[in-house]
């Protein structure tokens, strides 16, 4: 795993700072430098270890700033970074995670009140001292309010994007060590939900202590929390990481019931229940000769020699507890206790999409307007993952397009000579679309005639999104009516972590999608994922249509679309209802 993101991370946090101190000019030079660090293929350790000058030549890193990335690398800190948290000590991240509150209102609040963190924000807006200091009013200090709640819970939840990495790299290396016969992550994690409270890892093996010894040794380990005979946890990138180990012929019915959710594992077990077997972590047991009080885990609040009684039936596979149960296996990410354990009971399990069904991308960006490639990288990049065509979605100028971000009419009708040019570059068909903006009332940015000259549109909410859920319903429903609006691009515009977003009735939108032949994006970008997996089953059972979508902006985001393919499968979404598992024709044909 680079450590790209772990230093994007550390550049952000200084151009933050920079800002809350009123240094102008030098903050906007941090964050252009970390989304390139983030975006450059090569680790930036190996560059660091080369010295400043090849981190210097990734595009816009200067001297000095390749200077202290390489300070970074070598000592794990920026001495200069350091002196700026001294100088305003003060959970910027926790902070800024409130709608509304950026890094100069800390450093405003900070020298006005003293306010370091959460709770002193939310106690100094309650005790009506915000109003205040200038510049601050009563509006300003009752969003504080409201927001702070989302803000605190975001805290307590790490995003999927950012622990999936993790995970995959814990699962990698455990899956080397010669004592690990198997190795799987369990936990929210493994039903993708979009935000983990921590990484579970479950390994099968005879052996304890080495494993154990070979985790807290894990090179992305930054310190280890607790180290039991069977059990460690340790903090990796800011994450705990929890390890446990069962017996191999345990393995199966752990990770049953360390995947949860709770609620599906007491269905399951009711249904085990039913049939005189008891389902436990460490098996399914038949337990028809067994008193009842034998029968219980525990005996006087004390766990007993009963967690294994009976006669076991199934535990080493996960596969074979199910279908000991008269059930077809459950796919982690319908485990939440929504049908799915009648469904695999009767056989009706949905077929879920898989990531191999995709055969493009329907939203995607270039160097035409925020993203940091040519239409012919991008394109090539899709290419090279085997897609049968791509889709190039710039933005539109409208709503929520600052610095001159977005497309005008007559800069989309230049594209498309562009765009044609960089097929002849390509093995891989482009179609040309763009990224409309949905203003408040529904109405989109775009004029209807340059809409209709594009093989794609993507209508997407990017200003207006504390709207009420009424209000939201009517915008999206519009948008979703209008008759060159192919695609509903992350229908709420929430980012998971940063802010809720808009919240309408997804029943309505998505039967208005149906009834329009308007595709309901899923959003891949593991910042987004939106809509979410219950605003996708409700796409479904209206009738309508799903696309699955990075919105890359380089192309290694084009690998997120596993995120999307997850959040879809979180849906009940088999390949059928995906718009872009079709061929190009059926696209076409979808367009027309």
């Amino acid at each position: 795993m680079s450590r790209n993101d772990e230093v994007a991370t550390r550049l952000e946090e200084f151009a933050d700072l920079l800002e809350a101190t009123g240094v102008e000019y030098k903050p906007t030079a941090y964050r252009r430098a970390a989304e390139n660090v983030r975006d450059h293929p090569a680790p930036i350790e190996g560059l660091a270890a080369e010295g400043e000058d090849a981190v210097a030549e990734i595009d816009r890193v200067g001297d000095a700033i390749a200077a202290k990335i390489v300070e970074y690398v070598e000592t794990g800190a920026m001495a200069e970074l350091s002196a700026l948290r001294e100088e305003l000590p003060v959970d910027m991240a926790g902070l800024t995670a409130v709608e509304g509150v950026g890094p100069k209102t800390v450093g405003s609040l900070y020298d006005a009140l003293g306010i370091t963190d959460l709770d002193e924000l939310e106690a100094a807006a309650e005790a009506g001292e915000i109003q205040t200091v200038s510049g601050f009013g009563a509006k300003t200090e009752e969003n504080i309010l409201d927001n702070v709640p989302f803000a605190r819970e975001s805290r307590e939840r790490t995003r999927l994007g950012d622990a999936r990495p993790v995970a995959d790299d814990a699962l990698a290396y455990l899956a080397d060590r010669d004592a690990v016969e198997s190795v799987e992550v369990c936990g929210s994690i493994r039903r993708w939900k979009a935000t983990i409270g921590d990484i579970d890892l479950l390994v099968a093996s005879e052996a304890r202590e080495p494993i154990v010894e070979a985790f807290t040794d894990w090179p992305a380990a930054d310190a280890t929390i607790e180290a039991g005979t069977g059990k460690a946890s340790v903090r990796a990138d800011g994450t705990r990481v929890d390890l446990r180990i069962v017996d191999p012929d345990e393995f199966g019915a752990a990770l049953q019931y360390f995947t949860g959710s709770r609620a599906h594992n007491v269905a399951v077990r009711n249904r085990a229940i039913d049939r005189d077997l008891k389902l436990n972590e460490y098996g399914l047991f038949d337990v028809s000769d067994v008193d009842e009080e034998s029968a219980d885990d525990t005996v006087d609040g004390a766990e007993t020699d009963a967690t294994r009684v009976g006669e076991r039936v199934a535990g080493e596979s996960e596969d074979a507890v199910y279908r000991a149960l008269d059930m077809d296996p459950v796919p982690p990410e319908l485990r939440e206790d929504r049908g799915e354990v009648a469904a695999a009971a009767e056989g009706a399990l949905p077929l879920l999409v898989d990531s191999g069904d995709l055969r493009g991308d329907l939203h995607t960006h270039t160097d035409w307007s925020d993203g940091g490639f040519s239409i012919a990288e991008m394109a090539a990049a899709a290419a090279e993952r085997g897609y049968d065509y791509h889709v190039v979605t710039d933005h539109a100028t409208g709503p929520g397009m600052v610095g001159g971000v977005g497309l005008d009419e007559a800069a989309i009708e230049e594209q498309a000579a562009a765009i044609a040019e960089a097929a002849d570059e390509v093995d891989v068909p482009i179609l040309h679309g763009i990224e409309a903006n949905i203003d408040a009332d529904g109405d989109l940015s775009t004029d209807d005639e340059t809409l209709a000259a594009l093989d794609l549109v993507v209508a997407s909410p990017h200003a207006a999104l504390g709207q009420n859920g009424e209000a939201a319903t009517e915008r999206l429903v519009r948008a979703a009516e209008h008759p060159h609006v192919d695609v509903l691009g992350h229908p709420t515009g929430r980012l998971i972590n940063e802010r809720p977003g808009l919240d309408p009735d997804v029943e309505a939108v998505a039967e208005a999608a149906a009834a329009s032949g308007t595709a309901i994006e899923v959003n891949a970008n593991p910042a987004r994922l939106d809509a979410d997996g219950e605003f996708v089953r409700a796409a479904i059972e209206a009738g309508a249509t799903i696309a699955v979508d990075t919105d890359a902006h380089a192309p290694r985001e084009l690998d997120n679309a596993r995120y999307g393919i997850h959040t879809a499968r979180r849906g009940w979404a088999e390949a059928a209802d995906v718009l872009n598992a079709r061929s190009l024709d059926g696209l076409r044909s979808f367009l027309l």
